[in-house]
């Protein structure tokens, strides 16, 4: 009879226990449910709306809810702008182990953003993510190894998590790791693999890369010289602002390397270039307006932007500046 009455016991638990089971299934279920339509409302630009089901969320424990509550307070998306509670949100998930949280949290101690900056607490949370294969904590790992910041200085493990964000096509690592074959940092050098790393982040956009992709072309470092794709390559950089890739897209033109030539397009870059203050562009820009290429001659104009060259550090516009006696063109 005693054992009768054990086995029913233990029937009775294992239908409790499945009973339970399937009650959190479906709690959790609804849950994801609930934060999957704050996606939405995120995705609809529904910010208010979005903050209301995270916040009910990330209340509950949810470490996905938690990480986008953080970044709506940290982004002032559907309430005010809050730095301390982005901060504790993000706390909240990262202890869960959400990487992008950690992530975030190793951001805001780096930054001292709602909270006091901590160089060795950014490092072990973007440590933390990192290991987790979270890209963007890769690369700031690996940078925070490169300039020993939270930790020792370490070119090698800067290269060894460089390299692991940029094989997950992160595009600032790709380019970076270009820069690290280049130099030989943390690696031997090799030009040839910083050439693929840097078509890699080019092709992604990436406007530094562009800038150095050109360079290797227009020398033939780590490919073969080719004009044309240099000259691609600086007017991708040009257009999204460069000021170097503009003056030497500015000397191509002027050249008529990997195009034809052409002194107005020369005067255009040069001028795009010297406005943000490069002294090269500065100084090629005073050289037209002297002998009136690309434009018409100007002497005053000419005397303007060769003293800036000057002033920024160029020092070829001195001599340029008493060969021509421009001091006589100052206004």
């Amino acid at each position: 009879m005693k054992k009768q009455v054990i086995a029913v016991i233990l029937l009775v638990i294992a239908a409790v226990s499945f009973a339970d089971t399937n009650i959190s299934a479906k709690n959790q279920e609804d849950i994801e449910s609930q934060y999957a339509a704050g996606l939405v409302s995120l995705i609809r630009c529904d910010y208010e709306e979005a903050f209301k089901c995270f916040k009910r969320l990330a209340e509950q424990g949810h470490a996905g809810a938690q990480y986008s509550l953080g970044m709506r307070y940290y982004l002032g998306e559907g309430t005010l702008t809050d730095k301390k509670k982005a901060f504790y949100w993000f706390t909240q998930a990262a202890e869960q182990g959400d990487a992008s949280a950690q992530h975030n949290l190793g951001r805001l101690y780096y930054l001292g953003e709602g909270t006091l900056a901590d160089k060795k607490k950014a490092f072990y949370w973007c440590t933390q993510a990192a290991e987790q294969g979270y890209a963007d904590a890769q690369y700031s790992l690996g940078k925070m190894y490169y300039d020993g910041e939270g930790t020792l200085a370490d070119k090698k493990k800067a290269f060894y998590w460089c390299t692991q964000a940029a094989e997950q096509g992160l595009a600032e690592a790709q380019y970076n790791l270009g820069i690290r074959y280049y130099l030989g940092e943390g690696t031997p050098t090799d030009k040839k693999k910083a050439f693929y790393w840097y078509t890699q982040a080019a092709e992604q956009g990436d406007v530094q890369a562009q800038y150095k992709l050109g360079i290797l072309y227009d020398n033939g470092e780590g490919t073969l010289t080719d004009k044309k794709k240099a000259f691609y390559w600086y007017t991708q950089a040009a257009e999204q602002g460069h000021a170097k890739a503009q003056c030497n897209l500015g000397a191509l033109y002027y050249f008529g390397e990997g195009t034809h030539t052409n002194k107005r397009k020369a005067f255009y870059w040069f001028t795009q270039a010297a406005e943000q203050g490069d002294a090269q562009a500065q100084y090629n820009l005073g050289l037209l307006y002297s002998n009136g290429e690309g434009t018409s001659a100007d002497m005053k104009q000419a005397a303007c932007w060769i003293k800036k060259a000057y002033e920024n550090g160029f020092e070829n516009a001195k001599d340029f500046w008493e060969e021509k006696e421009l001091w006589r063109y100052e206004e």
